[in-house]
C-alpha cells in the first residue's frame, strides 16, 4: 500500500490539507500562470516549504488559506476583464474596424492598488520597514534609458524618477541621511525616518543596457506595486512637514534636466497644505506654464538629454533645502550633528565627478553646491567656494582660496562625521581606504589602520584627548610617590602569582607520583630539593599554561559529551565560524603587511 494512501472520501489531513502544489491553485482560481504570479506578487503572498512535501520535493507549494485569499480579491475580476478587453481589441485589428480599435483602446479597464497598500500595511511605521526594496528598484528603473520601443514604457521611468527625487528632497530637507558607502554594485544610503533605519542601493550614473536574461515582466509587477507605496510615503512625509503633494515644477528648470532643483526650491518657499494662492496668480502661473510647454515636447526633450548623455535624473540645487529644521529634528542629536557637519562650507563640482551623488549627500549636512553647467546656482569664479571637487590627475586653473579634493573625501567626512584632513585627498594623490560604515570591526576581530586614525580624530574633535600635565615640583613629587605605591603593589601581585604557581605544580608532581606508584621518600632520594628546583623552575610557566589548556580542552570534551545531537551541530557551525574570522583577519593582516612591504620597497 502506498506510503500516502488514502481511502475515497476520506477527509484529507495534515500537510496534505494545508498545503496546496501551484498547479492546482491556478486550476482553482482559473486563471493563467502569468496572471497568477503578478497576483502573489501584488497581495504578497509567497511559496511555502512545508516539511512533508506530499506531493513530491519537485513542486512549489502554497498555503490553502494563502489562495483562499486570493480567490476572494477583486483583482482577480479586473484581469479578467483586461483579458477580455485585449481579446476584442485583437479581433477588432483582425476585421479591420479601425473605429471600434480606437475605441476600446480608449476605454480601457484599469485598476488602482491603493487598497492593497493599506491592506498590506496597517500603519505608517510598517510600509517604512519594507521600504528598502522598493527604494533600490525605483532609484534602478529610474537609472534606465527611456527610449520609445524598449520593455519598459517612458512614462514609467519618469515616474521613478520623479518619485525619487521627491524621496531625495525630503531626506535632505529633514537631514535624515546617515551613512554612505561607494561600491562596486552602486552607492548605499542609509537613512533614519520616524526611528526606522532605511537602506537602499543607486546604481552607478553609467549608461545601462537592458539585456535579455532578465524577465523584466516580473520586475516591472514589483515596480507597479513599489511606485504605488513610495507615492503614499512621500504624501505622508511630505504633509508631516507642511509641504504640498505632489509639487508643481518650475518648466524651466525642468526643461533644464533639473527637476530636483525645482522641486527643492519648491520646498524651501514653505507650501504648506490649505494656504491657496489668489486666483488670478494661479491663472497667469498656468498661462507661463503651457507657454513654456509648448516650447519643448517633453519626451523629445529627455531622448535628445540620453543622447546626448546628460543626467535627467540631476538633483540641482537641493541647497534651497537646508533652511530652518523642524522642530523634531532640533531634538534630534543626530540630525543636529549632520546639519552642522559642512555647515559654512560652499562646494563646486567639476564635470567629472558624481554629480548626483555629491547634489544630494552634501546639502543633507549642511552645505551649499553649486555644479558646472546650466541652472547652477553659481559659478566656478565665486570667491567664496571653499573646496572643489575634482577627479582627474591634474587640475590647470587652481584658485588659492579653496582646497580641491577628491569625492571620496566627501564620503569619508560624512561617515566619520568630523571633517577630516585633506592632504590625503589632494589632486593627484592615492586616497586613504574607503571603509566601510556597515562593518562593525570589534565584530569582525580586525581594525584597520585608517580607522584607528579616524577614532583618534573623532576623539580630539569631542575633545576626549586630555591636556599634558604641569610638570611642576608638587606633581612631580606626586607623580614619584604613585610610580613607588603602583611598583610595590605589582610587587606583591607578582609574588602571589609566583607562589600560587608553585603550589600548582607541586600538586601536578604529586598526581604524577601517586600515578607511577612513587613514595615521596624514593623521590627525594632520586632527585634532591634544590636539583629538582634549578631544572623545573625554566619551565613551570609553560607546565602552567600546558596543564592550563589540558583542563579546558578536557571541560569542553566533557561538555560536549553531555550535548544533543542538535547542540552539538550548532556548536561545530559557531566554532566553523569563528576559524572562519580568524582566518579572514590573518589574511588581511597578511595583505596589509605586504602591502607595507612593497611600499617601503617603492620608497628605497
Amino acid at each position: 500500500m502506498p506510503k500516502h494512501y488514502r481511502p475515497a472520501g476520506k477527509k484529507k489531513e495534515g500537510n496534505a490539507a494545508k498545503y496546496i502544489t501551484r498547479t492546482k491553485a491556478v486550476k482553482y482560481l482559473q486563471i493563467s500562470l502569468a496572471t497568477f504570479r503578478k497576483l502573489c506578487i501584488l497581495k504578497g503572498v509567497f511559496p511555502r516549504d512545508p516539511k512533508k512535501k506530499v506531493e513530491g520535493n519537485h513542486k512549489t507549494y502554497y498555503h490553502v488559506k494563502d489562495i483562499a485569499f486570493l480567490a476572494h480579491d477583486p483583482l482577480i475580476e479586473k484581469f479578467r476583464e483586461i483579458k477580455v478587453h485585449r481579446k476584442k481589441v485583437k479581433k477588432a485589428f483582425a476585421k479591420k474596424n479601425k473605429d471600434l480599435a480606437d475605441r476600446l483602446l480608449n476605454r480601457a479597464p484599469t485598476y488602482k492598488l491603493d487598497r492593497l497598500i493599506l491592506e498590506r500595511y496597517p500603519t505608517f511605521v510598517d510600509a517604512l520597514r519594507d521600504l528598502d526594496d522598493c527604494l533600490t528598484m525605483v532609484h534602478l528603473f529610474a537609472a534606465l534609458p527611456a527610449v520609445e520601443g524598449e520593455r519598459v514604457q517612458v512614462q514609467r521611468i519618469h515616474n521613478c524618477r520623479r518619485l525619487s527625487h521627491e524621496w531625495q528632497a525630503y531626506i535632505s530637507r529633514t537631514y535624515s541621511l546617515r551613512k554612505t558607502f561607494i561600491s562596486v554594485k552602486g552607492i548605499y544610503y542609509q537613512a533614519e525616518v520616524q526611528g526606522q533605519k532605511i537602506t537602499w542601493l543607486t546604481p552607478h550614473a553609467l549608461q545601462q543596457v537592458l539585456t535579455d536574461d532578465v524577465d523584466f515582466n516580473v520586475m516591472l509587477t514589483f515596480l507597479e506595486f513599489y511606485e504605488t507605496l513610495l507615492g503614499f510615503i512621500n504624501f505622508k512625509l511630505y504633509h508631516s512637514i507642511n509641504v504640498n503633494y505632489p509639487p508643481v515644477l518650475d518648466p524651466r528648470l525642468e526643461a533644464l534636466a533639473s527637476e530636483l532643483y525645482a522641486l527643492c526650491r519648491y520646498m524651501s518657499s514653505g507650501r504648506v497644505p490649505g494656504n491657496s494662492e489668489p486666483a488670478g496668480l494661479i491663472e497667469h502661473k498656468e498661462d507661463e506654464n503651457n507657454k513654456e510647454s509648448s516650447k519643448t515636447d517633453e519626451s523629445e526633450l529627455r531622448l535628445a538629454q540620453l543622447q546626448h548623455q546628460l543626467p535627467t535624473n540631476e538633483p540641482g540645487a537641493l541647497m534651497h533645502l537646508v533652511q530652518e529644521s523642524t522642530a523634531a529634528d532640533a531634538e534630534d542629536t543626530d540630525a543636529k550633528e549632520c546639519m552642522s557637519l559642512f555647515k559654512n562650507l560652499k562646494f563646486y563640482l567639476s564635470r567629472e565627478v558624481p554629480r548626483e551623488s555629491l547634489l544630494f549627500i552634501i546639502p543633507a549636512f549642511g552645505g551649499t553646491v553649486s555644479w558646472e553647467g546650466e541652472g547652477a546656482p553659481f559659478d566656478e569664479t565665486d570667491e567664496d567656494i571653499t573646496h572643489q571637487i575634482v577627479d582627474r590627475p591634474t587640475q590647470s586653473h587652481v584658485f588659492l582660496t579653496r582646497e580641491y579634493v577628491q569625492p571620496q573625501w566627501i564620503y569619508d567626512c560624512v561617515n566619520a562625521r568630523i571633517i577630516l584632513p585633506t592632504e590625503g585627498y589632494l589632486v593627484g594623490r592615492v586616497p586613504p581606504p574607503h571603509l566601510s560604515p556597515f562593518v562593525d570591526n570589534d565584530a569582525e576581530g580586525y581594525i584597520p589602520e585608517y580607522a584607528e586614525t579616524i577614532k583618534r580624530l573623532q576623539a580630539a574633535a569631542q575633545n576626549q584627548v586630555l591636556p599634558l600635565p604641569s610638570i611642576g615640583d608638587e606633581d612631580m613629587e606626586n607623580s614619584l610617590v604613585e610610580a613607588i605605591i603602583d611598583r610595590s603593589e605589582s610587587n606583591e601581585v607578582a609574588e602571589k602569582k609566583r607562589k600560587l604557581e608553585m603550589l600548582e605544580k607541586q600538586y601536578h608532581d604529586e598526581l604524577k607520583m601517586e600515578y607511577e606508584g612513587m613514595t615521596f621518600s624514593n623521590r627525594m632520594a632520586d632527585n634532591p630539593p634544590d636539583v629538582v628546583d634549578k631544572n623545573d623552575s625554566k619551565s613551570a610557566d609553560d607546565h602552567v599554561e600546558d596543564s592550563r589548556k589540558q583542563a579546558e580542552k578536557d571541560a569542553a570534551d566533557i561538555s560536549k559529551t553531555l550535548m544533543s545531537r542538535k547542540q552539538r551541530g550548532l556548536l561545530q557551525a559557531i566554532e566553523i565560524h569563528e576559524e572562519r574570522k580568524r582566518d579572514k583577519v590573518n589574511l588581511l593582516k597578511k595583505r596589509k603587511k605586504n602591502a607595507d612591504s612593497s611600499a617601503s620597497a617603492k620608497r628605497r
